[in-house]
């Protein structure tokens, strides 16, 4: 068909990606090493899960598990590695890696791909800023690999050897969108929905009647933040509001705020990381609350790993990153689209 893109496998194509996708490699066994220098444990967990995750707006792929008997038994490809994680840290693990294939549903683009590559590793017994370090030397490392000084990314630049900024999301409200954010907080972190709308509507932003803080607050994030971060060296975004952190402890001294940052590179978000909480009354609630979300939004929920939740009462106080490999495999390799730096892209669907 005139003006059709060839599929990856033909020849010519792939001679035009093979340089990507070999220097991808190199990147991860660069990763690897690092990580065994570390005494880092690196373990394959299982895709298979009862449960894929209990985020509102993560999209699972679902299918089932067929007995001897013919009985059917539930089933999700998991969208991360995380639950099976932790029950290894439970399990006594201390040092832990896991590169996963991973499965998020609802999302393709130039930035999302529907399987792909998850590094997330733990460390029990330390801060999560210990995994802000963590990320420094591997952007350094993943340009060093790939023989760049400069990430570059649809017209953004970011030095991924220089020190790293550190921003609160309350400073950032502030100071790119003229909104202060922690006033739509009350002291223990519950949100003031119209606060906040009545804020959003001052910086010219829409606000629709069935909008929630939840919604304002994303909206706000990604039309007025996102696109000032990682930009000259990469931004790490911290303390989170705690309603937007489900599974992240509060900051000691301001329950209000979390301990999760994300990691921004060229306006790519590359990471996300928390100081893990290890409540399981307390867990319990913010999946019960996000479920809610799923049901009303998605007309979905899925199941809770109960077997999670008597794991999680024995898991060592521990900090732990998810780090999206394909992204910053793109940026190290000076590539446009996650596909392009994937072996065997999933075929396309429908919209």
């Amino acid at each position: 068909m005139t003006g059709a893109v060839s599929p990856w496998w033909a020849p010519d194509r792939h001679a035009d990606r093979r340089p990507r996708l070999l220097l991808r490699n190199r990147i991860l066994a660069a990763f690897r090493a690092w990580f065994a220098e570390r005494d880092f444990v690196e373990a394959e967990t299982a895709c298979l899960q009862v449960s894929p995750g209990n985020e509102a707006h993560l999209s699972a792929f679902a299918t089932e598990a067929i007995g001897g008997s013919g009985a059917r038994t539930p089933l999700y490809l998991h969208t991360s590695p995380e639950f099976a994680c932790k029950k290894l840290l439970a399990a006594g693990e201390t040092r832990l890696l896991s590169v996963a294939r991973v499965f998020r549903n609802r999302e393709r683009g130039p930035l999302h791909h529907p399987e792909f590559t998850m590094l997330e590793w733990y460390r029990a017994g330390v801060p999560y800023t210990a995994l802000m370090a963590d990320c420094a030397e591997l952007l350094a490392l993943a340009a060093e690999t790939a023989g760049t000084r400069r990430f570059d990314y649809r017209g953004r630049d970011a030095d991924p050897f220089a020190a790293c900024e550190r921003l609160t999301l309350a400073e950032a409200f502030a100071r790119f969108a003229g909104i202060d954010l922690l006033a739509t907080l009350s002291p223990d972190g519950e949100t003031d929905r119209d606060a906040l709308a009545g804020a959003v509507e001052a910086a010219d932003l829409r606000v629709a009647p069935d909008d929630t803080w939840a919604d304002l607050f994303s909206r706000v994030l990604v039309a007025r933040i996102e696109p000032h971060l990682g930009i000259g060296r990469p931004t790490i975004l911290c303390e989170y509001p705690i309603s937007e952190a489900a599974l992240a402890r509060p900051v000691p001294d301001d329950p209000r705020v979390s301990e999760r940052f994300e990691l921004y590179a060229c306006g790519v978000e590359l990471a996300n990381a928390f100081g893990e909480l290890t409540d399981p009354v307390a867990l319990r609630r913010r999946f019960d609350a996000e479920m809610a979300v799923k049901l009303r939004v998605y007309d979905e929920a899925y199941p809770i790993d109960s077997d999670f939740f008597e794991a999680l009462a024995v898991m060592p106080d521990a900090s732990g990153i998810a780090l999206g490999f394909d992204r910053l495999a793109m940026l190290a390799c000076g590539a446009n689209r996650v596909d392009d730096v994937i072996w065997t892209p999933v075929v396309e669907t429908l919209p």
